[in-house]
């Protein structure tokens, strides 16, 4: 079965859908599912902008309202995670995941689904580790620090993936696995990106949850986007047991959509040609959202998950055979997503502009008949009633704007002591959340798994790529990391630090007093849509 990958949409869809209509007239290939890794942008109407951690600027309506008003219809099944420039208060609505648009579905915070017997799970957002382990407490209207906070991962959710015991055949996760790039031509990836390496030589570039779920699933594949720069990696596994198989992931981060850039991937995945053609619920997924559910957590209060570690009477919430049994028979063995996707909110109409739309918390009918038919706790209802009954949030929202001022973050020790909030050195792909200053322009590039065995590219154009089963990466392509002698980064430390102690609006360069004499630190997440600027230097 071929399946087309994207890297960060950006709302793009038309693009990206004329591009797989291209592919099929002049190559005769016609995937039967596209994967998006994030920053999707189901933007339905101007208050669903206001609700993107994005300058003003940058907030364009793109074209997805109209595959949500019905206007157009995916003409390939989409499935897609969420990034960390989104629609959040649309994401918000479906956190178990759900249609936003015929044939577009969204995996939820966390989630795992089924087509024609591929295994595909992913997870949402980015990670930042004074989040990691609070609940999911936002809602819109969201403020200045709930409308970053709410697309951060959560301990919850990788809690849940690591209770998996079945094989995944795919994931997809918005950032990078940490350490990844160790696994691939690390040396061509600094040649083309060279402000990642103070963060490549010091491991903390990339997600340390997202490293750990890597190692846990151990996935055929694993697709990433969110750094801009196409990239292959090949990571052998070690065997848990004797009797275990030895097993490997084939890495591929992908380019951003854009015209004239490489950020299509076309990929032969085995299946069941006996399975239908219609998306489907995982049951094992299924079992384990139920052995969980009294773990879920709509507060901002941090707290961990349970361990094996004598403080927990229970810390073991995998399916066994029997629960995966009872999915099954509660749903007749008939695992088909209904397509149920409901109209949660007006739709844009360039016509009538709508500027003042108000910002209103949703509850999706999709996540309410998903919770009943499960016996699981519905969020955003759960969030309504905290609310309804004078929950601490006000109080916190007060209280962490204080703490905000004074130390950067209300945040208590995290079992990760490190962050990738952002590029301690400075880099050119970065712009500040209030956009002052100018945009620089910026190149994307494509690095390939070796430079020695170049990918065969089957397309005559550059939008796409076709590779083979293998994903032309082996375990001879990565390059020898062990004997590298890492280069001196003279980009000192303390500048992401001193950052990290100013409002979370602006990290500037300089002395430790903020004065921004030095050179601005431009926030590389932002970037992506400098895409008009980037095209008009070409």
């Amino acid at each position: 079965m071929k399946v087309a990958v994207a890297g960060c949409c950006h709302g793009a869809l038309d693009k990206l859908y004329e591009t797989l209509e291209l592919l099929q007239r002049r190559h005769n290939v016609r995937p039967e599912l596209l994967l998006c890794c994030g920053d999707f942008q189901a933007v339905r109407n101007e208050a669903d902008l206001r609700c993107m951690a994005v300058p003003a600027k940058y907030r364009h309506m793109q074209s997805f309202h109209r595959y949500y008003s019905g206007e157009k219809k995916a003409p390939v099944l989409t499935v897609f995670i969420g990034g960390n420039h989104e629609a959040s208060n649309h994401l918000q609505e479906l956190p178990y995941g759900g249609w936003v648009a015929p044939n577009i579905y969204y995996l939820g915070y966390a989630g795992v689904v089924r087509f024609r017997g591929v295994r595909i799970g992913g997870i949402s957002g980015i990670f930042k580790s004074h989040d990691y382990r609070k609940g999911h407490f936002e809602c819109p209207p969201y403020n200045q620090q709930t409308i970053r906070s709410a697309y951060h991962v959560r301990n919850i959710e990788v809690f849940k993936l690591k209770q998996l015991k079945h094989p995944i055949d795919i994931f997809m996760s918005h950032d990078w696995p940490r350490s990844i790039y160790h696994y691939g031509n690390k040396k061509q990836l600094l040649k083309m990106k060279s402000f990642f390496r103070q963060e490549v030589e010091s491991n903390t570039l990339g997600s340390p949850a997202a490293s750990e779920l890597l190692q846990h699933l151990k996935p055929t594949y694993w697709f990433s986007a969110h750094l801009h720069v196409k990239f292959a990696a090949y990571m052998q596994h070690e065997a848990n047991s004797k009797e275990e198989l030895p097993k490997a992931t084939k890495f591929l981060a992908l380019d951003k959509c854009l015209p004239h850039r490489d950020f299509l991937q076309i990929i032969d995945v085995e299946h069941d040609p006996s399975a239908g053609d219609s998306l489907e619920y995982d049951a094992e997924w299924i079992a384990v959202l139920k052995a969980t559910n009294s773990l879920v957590n709509v507060t901002p209060d941090s707290w961990n998950m349970p361990e094996k570690d004598g403080l927990h009477a229970k810390w073991d919430y995998s399916a066994t055979e029997e629960a995966i049994k009872e999915v099954l028979e509660e749903l007749n063995h008939n695992l088909k997503i209904p397509c149920n996707f409901t109209l949660t909110a007006p739709c844009y109409d360039p016509s009538k502009p709508q500027k003042h739309l108000e910002l209103i918390h949703t509850i999706n009918p999709q996540t309410t008949e998903f919770c009943a038919q499960f016996g699981l706790t519905d969020i955003n209802n759960r969030i309504q009633q905290a609310k309804e009954e004078g929950s601490t949030r006000g109080k916190y929202e007060e209280e962490e704007e204080e703490e905000m001022d004074s130390t950067g973050s209300a945040e208590e020790p995290s079992e990760y002591n490190t962050d990738n909030s952002g590029l301690s050195s400075i880099n050119p792909d970065e712009i500040m959340l209030d956009d002052e200053g100018g945009d620089e322009d910026l190149s994307t590039c494509s690095v390939d798994p070796s430079p020695d065995h170049p990918p065969d590219f089957s397309a005559s154009f550059s939008d796409i790529r076709i590779m083979p089963d293998s994903m032309a990466v082996s375990s001879d392509d990565a390059m020898d990391f062990t004997n590298e002698e890492p280069e001196k980064s003279g980009v000192n430390k303390e500048v992401e630090e001193q950052s990290l102690k100013k409002k979370p609006l602006k990290r500037i360069g300089g002395n430790e007093n903020g004065n921004s004499g030095g050179k601005k630190i431009k926030r590389r997440n932002q970037a992506i849509y400098a895409a008009e600027d980037e095209d008009k230097t070409e």
